[in-house]
C-alpha cells in the first residue's frame, strides 16, 4: 500500500463569510432576500416565493403587500438564467390574482419583460410561465393593447410549435384572449399564425384543442382571415375532426369555427366541389356519407349516445390544475389513429353539435348565393331530419335555419315534397315554447307567396294548431302564427275554413298586446279574415272593435297602417262604420291626418270608407254627399260639425235635453206604428164605454136591490177594487220599465214615405232625367211651402214651425216629412232623399248660412236643325255630350237648372 498523502484544505478567505444556512418561515424574511445582491439567494428566494404563491391566493395578495412584485420584476431581468426562470415562474402563478394583474399594468417593464422571456434562447419553463401570466394578463382590454404593442403576438406564435404542451397551451390561450380585439386578428394573419394553429388541433390534449378552437373561431371572424384558412384548407381539416367520434366533446367548437368560414360563397363553392358539405351533412345527420359504401348494415341513427372516450387526452381535472397552476402537462403513451371512423360502426353526433350545424346553416343561408348553394346541396334534408330530433334545442335550431333557407324561392316547394311541413305542424304543439316559435317562424316563410304550401297546411290539420298559437305562446309565436294565418287567408277555402274553426275571435286578444309585432301582424290579420258580412259580425259582437281602434294611437307606423287598413276592410258595413265611429275611431282618422309626420294613404282610405258607409258623419263633416252616397233610412243631419266636435249616435242625439238649437233632421220613411195603435185603442175605448152604457141601466133597474146589499158583500167588493186597482199599478210600473229598457227605436216618417210611393208612382216613369229632375224639383218646393220669390227668403217664416214640431215631439230629432215650411237645406235634402230612390243621380252640396243644393249632371238639349245641317250630322233629337253639372233651384224658380259657372248658380250657393 501507498503512503497516504495528506490533502492540503485551505481556508476561506479572512473577508468572506462562512456558508449559512438559513431556515425562514416568514414571508417577509423571504422577500428580504430577493434584494440580496448574491444570486444564489435570489434563486432560492425567488423559488420560495413560487411555492408559497402556488397554494392559495390569500398568499399571492399577501405577497404583493409585502412589496415581492417590484422585486421579481426586477429579476425577471436578471443577466442569470436561473434567477430569471424562477422569478418568472413566480410572477406567471401571481397573475392569476386581479390584484397583481392591477399592480403589475400600471408597470411600464412588465409586458417587455414578459415578452423578452418569449425569446427562443430562453428556457421552456421561462416560456411556459411568461405565457401563463400573459394569458392572464390579456383578460382585460388594456392589456390586450399593451402586450400588442409591445410586439406579444409574434413570439406567442412561435411557441405554438414548441415541444412542451405546456408551452402550447399557455401560448395558443394567450392568443385566444388576444384575437378578441381586431388589430390581433389582422396581425396574427400577416405573421402567419393560422397555420400553426390548425397544427395544434392534432394535439394529445382537449385543453390545448379546445383552446384552439376558440382562437380559429375568434380569427375567423374576420374575412381575409376566411380566405386564408381556405387556402389551408381549413374547412377539410375541420370536418375530418368532427368525423372523430372521440372528439365529439369539441365538436360544437369546430362547427362554430366552420360556421364562421361557411359566410363566404367562396367556402360553400370549395366545400361544394370538394363534397365537404354533403360528408358534413352525413355526419350530423348520423348517416353514411354519400361517397362511402358501408361494409355492415347502417348504424343506429339515435342520438342517446354518450360522449367518446378520450384515452390519449388528460383529465379534466388535470386539465383545469394546468390551467389554474400552470404545472406541466404529461403527454400519454398511446395516440388514436387520425383516419376517420367508416361507415361499419356510426357514432351519433351529440345534440349539441346538431343544434350548432343547424346555426351554421342558418348563419349561412342570410345570402342569397349561399342560399341557392345550400339548395342545390340539399340542406333542407338535413334540417328536416333534426326537426324529429328529441333535442328541443336541436328542433328550434332546424326550423330557424329552414325559415332561413325559405326566402328561396324553390326551398319551399323542396321542403313540402320532402314532408317537411308535417314535422313543423307537430312542433306547433311543444311545450317548448322556442320550438313552437321557430316551427311558426318557419310556416310563415313557408306559406309567403306559395299556394301550394298552404294548401297542404290544411291537408295536414295545421289551422285549428295555428289557431291555438295565437292565444296559447310567446309574442314572437303569435305574430308569426297570425302571418301563417294571413297567407293562408289569401285562398278563399282556406279563409273559409279558418273562420268556422274561430280564428276571428282567436284573433281579439293578440290585439291588446303591448308587442308592436304582435299588433302589426294581427291587425293586418283582421284585415284578411274580417272581409265578409258574417265575420265582421262576429267581429263585432265579440268586442273586437274596441282594441282595433285602440291601434290607431299606436306610436309606430307599421301598426298605424295596418289598423286602418283593417279599419278600411271592417267599415265596408254600416252597423260596423257605426260602431267604429261610436267608439271614436273617425275622430283618431281625422286627427291622424291633420298630423304632418303620421298622416298616411291607409288612413286616408280608412277614414273615406268610414265616411262612405255613415253618411251622416260624411255630411256632418265634409258637407258633401256625392252621387254614389245612396241616402238610407237612418240618415240624419245634424248640421256642420266642428272641428275637434265628437259625432254622437242618433241614440245619444235623441236623449239629450230638448234645446234651442237647429233640429236634428232625420230620414225614416217608415209606417208609424203609433198611428194604428191609436186606432185599435180608439176602437177598444169605444167597445168598453158601450158596455159602460148598459152596466148603467142594469145598476139603475137594481138600484133598489143594492141598498139590499148586506154588509158583508160591500166589504168584499170594496176589497176586490183595491186588489184591481193594485194590479193596475203594477202593470203600468211593468210598462214604464220596460219601456225604459226597450231599445233605441228612431221615430217613423210615414209622411216621408208617402212622398217615395207619390214620386215612384208619377215622376220615375218621366221618359227622361232632365223631365225627372225638373218634376222631382216642383214636388219638392210644393211640399216644403211652395216657391219664393227673391228677395223674400227672409220673410219666409220657417223656424217657428219647426220649433213647433220639436215642442210637440218633445225631442231635438224632427223626421223630415213632418216640414212643411223648408228652405235650401231642407228642401236640398228632401231631394236628394227622393232622387236616390227613384235613381236619379245628384249630389248634396253644404254651405254656408243654412245654404244647401243640389248638383245633377245632364247632357245638353238635343241638337239643333243648325247642327244637325252643317256641324256634325249627329241623330236628330240626340243629347249633347258630354254633359254638364247644373244646380237644381228648388227655392225661386223650383225646376230651372242653372250651370254651375253661371252668376246665378253663384247667386243661388250664397246669401
Amino acid at each position: 500500500m501507498g503512503k497516504k498523502v495528506k490533502k492540503d484544505e485551505k481556508p476561506p478567505p479572512d473577508d468572506v463569510f462562512d456558508t449559512l444556512a438559513v431556515e425562514s418561515r416568514n414571508a417577509g424574511t423571504v422577500v428580504l432576500m430577493l434584494s440580496s445582491p448574491e444570486e444564489d439567494v435570489q434563486s432560492k428566494a425567488c423559488e420560495a416565493i413560487y411555492k408559497f404563491v402556488s397554494k392559495c391566493d390569500e398568499n399571492k395578495k399577501q405577497l404583493l403587500d409585502l412589496g415581492a412584485v417590484e422585486h421579481l420584476l426586477a429579476l425577471m431581468q436578471s443577466e442569470d438564467k436561473i434567477v430569471r426562470r424562477n422569478a418568472c415562474m413566480a410572477v406567471g402563478v401571481m397573475t392569476a390574482h386581479p390584484e397583481v394583474r392591477k399592480y403589475l399594468r400600471k408597470q411600464e417593464t412588465t409586458f417587455p419583460a414578459l415578452v423578452n422571456l418569449l425569446a427562443p434562447d430562453e428556457d421552456t419553463v421561462c416560456h411556459e410561465f411568461s405565457a401563463l401570466a400573459l394569458s392572464n394578463m390579456a383578460t382585460e382590454f388594456s392589456s390586450k393593447a399593451a402586450i400588442f404593442e409591445n410586439g406579444g403576438v409574434e413570439p406567442l406564435i412561435r411557441c405554438l410549435v414548441a415541444n412542451d404542451p405546456d408551452v402550447q397551451k399557455n401560448s395558443i390561450e394567450a392568443l385566444a384572449l388576444l384575437l378578441m380585439d381586431y388589430q390581433t386578428r389582422a396581425a396574427i394573419r400577416d405573421l402567419d399564425g393560422l397555420s400553426p394553429m390548425l397544427e395544434v388541433l392534432k394535439s394529445d390534449y382537449a385543453i390545448i384543442q379546445k383552446l384552439a378552437l376558440l382562437a380559429l373561431e375568434r380569427a375567423s371572424q374576420d374575412g381575409e382571415n376566411r380566405s386564408a384558412l381556405r387556402e389551408l384548407e381549413a374547412i377539410s381539416k375541420l370536418i375530418d375532426f368532427v368525423a372523430h367520434p372521440e372528439w365529439n366533446d369539441l365538436h360544437v367548437m369546430a362547427v362554430m369555427v366552420l360556421s364562421n368560414l361557411l359566410e363566404d360563397l367562396e367556402s360553400l363553392e370549395l366545400i361544394k366541389e370538394t363534397g365537404g358539405l354533403k360528408r358534413l351533412v352525413a355526419l350530423i345527420t348520423d348517416q353514411v356519407p354519400v361517397d362511402e359504401e358501408p361494409k355492415g348494415g347502417k348504424g343506429d341513427k339515435g342520438d342517446k349516445g354518450g360522449k367518446g372516450s378520450r384515452n390519449a387526452k388528460k383529465s379534466a381535472k388535470e386539465s383545469a390544475a394546468k390551467c389554474n397552476h400552470g404545472t406541466s402537462a404529461k403527454k400519454q403513451e398511446s395516440a388514436d389513429s387520425s383516419e376517420p371512423p367508416s361507415g361499419e360502426a356510426i357514432i351519433p353526433t351529440l345534440p349539441d353539435v346538431k343544434m350548432c350545424a343547424a346555426k351554421a346553416i342558418c348563419r349561412s343561408a342570410r345570402s342569397s348565393e349561399n342560399r341557392k348553394i345550400l339548395h342545390e346541396q340539399e340542406s333542407e334534408k338535413m334540417l328536416i331530419h333534426l326537426l324529429s330530433h328529441e333535442s328541443f334545442e336541436v328542433q328550434a335550431a332546424a326550423a330557424q335555419a329552414l325559415a332561413v333557407m325559405a326566402e328561396n324561392l324553390a326551398s319551399r316547394d323542396s321542403v313540402r315534397e320532402w314532408e317537411g311541413l308535417g314535422p313543423l305542424i307537430k312542433m306547433l304543439g311543444s311545450e317548448n315554447l322556442s320550438v313552437k316559435e321557430a316551427a311558426t317562424l318557419a310556416l310563415a316563410n313557408l306559406t309567403t307567396a306559395n299556394s301550394n304550401n298552404c294548401q297542404e297546411i290544411q291537408t295536414l290539420n295545421g289551422i285549428e294548431p295555428l289557431i291555438t298559437c295565437l292565444v296559447d305562446g310567446r309574442e314572437d309565436a303569435v305574430a308569426n302564427a297570425a302571418c301563417v294565418l294571413t297567407n293562408l287567408a289569401q285562398i278563399e277555402t282556406l279563409r273559409v275554413d279558418a273562420q268556422n274553426k274561430g280564428v276571428v275571435r282567436a284573433l281579439i286578444e293578440p290585439l291588446s298586446s303591448r308587442n308592436v309585432t304582435v299588433q302589426s301582424k294581427v291587425a293586418l290579420a283582421v284585415a284578411a279574415f274580417v272581409c265578409d258580412f258574417d265575420s265582421r259580425e262576429n267581429f263585432r259582437q265579440s268586442d273586437g272593435i274596441a282594441p282595433l281602434i285602440g291601434l290607431l294611437s299606436s306610436g309606430n307606423d307599421e301598426v298605424r297602417r295596418n289598423a286602418a287598413w283593417a279599419v278600411t276592410v271592417c267599415a265596408v258595413d254600416e252597423p260596423t262604420a257605426t260602431e267604429i265611429c261610436k267608439l271614436g275611431g273617425m275622430e283618431i282618422l281625422q286627427e291622424i291626418q291633420m298630423s304632418s309626420t303620421r298622416r298616411s294613404p291607409f288612413a286616408e282610405a280608412a277614414l273615406q270608407k268610414l265616411l262612405d258607409n255613415n253618411l251622416s258623419a260624411k255630411y256632418a263633416l265634409t258637407g258633401n254627399l256625392s252621387s254614389t252616397n245612396f241616402i238610407e233610412n237612418g240618415f240624419y243631419d245634424i248640421g256642420q260639425l266642428r272641428p275637434g266636435t265628437k259625432f254622437l249616435t242618433l241614440e245619444e242625439y235623441a236623449k239629450q235635453e230638448m234645446n234651442e238649437k237647429r233640429p236634428i233632421i232625420l230620414i225614416n220613411a217608415k209606417p208609424d206604428p203609433a198611428f194604428s195603435q191609436t186606432q185599435s185603442q180608439a176602437e177598444l175605448d169605444a167597445k168598453q164605454e158601450s158596455s159602460k152604457t148598459s152596466v148603467t141601466g142594469k145598476n139603475s133597474r137594481t138600484g133598489r136591490d143594492s141598498k139590499t146589499k148586506t154588509r158583508k158583500q160591500q166589504e168584499r167588493e170594496e176589497k176586490q177594487r183595491e186588489e184591481e186597482l193594485q194590479a193596475q199599478l203594477q202593470r203600468e210600473a211593468e210598462a214604464i220599465s220596460a219601456a225604459e229598457n226597450k231599445p233605441f227605436e228612431a221615430p217613423c216618417d210615414s209622411t216621408l214615405l208617402k212622398y217615395i210611393e207619390e214620386v215612384t208612382e208619377k215622376i220615375q216613369p218621366l221618359p227622361t232625367t232632365r223631365e225627372q229632375v225638373k218634376a222631382l224639383a216642383g214636388f219638392v218646393a210644393e211640399k216644403m211651402g211652395g216657391s219664393i220669390e227673391r228677395g223674400q227668403l227672409s220673410n219666409f217664416g220657417w223656424e217657428l214651425p219647426i220649433s213647433q214640431i220639436k215642442y210637440e215631439l218633445k225631442s231635438n230629432v224632427v223626421p223630415l216629412g213632418k216640414i212643411k215650411a223648408g228652405i235650401h237645406v231642407h228642401r236640398a235634402l228632401l231631394f236628394k232623399t227622393l232622387a236616390d230612390k227613384i235613381a236619379v243621380s245628384c249630389s248634396l252640396v253644404r254651405g254656408e248660412y243654412n245654404r244647401a243644393w243640389n248638383e245633377v249632371l245632364l247632357p245638353e238639349e238635343e241638337y239643333s236643325l243648325e247642327d244637325v245641317l252643317f256641324a256634325f250630322s249627329p241623330t236628330p233629337g240626340a243629347p249633347k255630350f258630354p254633359p254638364k253639372t247644373y244646380i237644381v233651384d228648388l227655392i225661386h224658380e223650383p225646376g230651372s237648372l242653372l250651370r254651375v259657372d253661371t252668376p246665378e248658380a253663384q247667386t243661388y250657393k250664397k246669401i
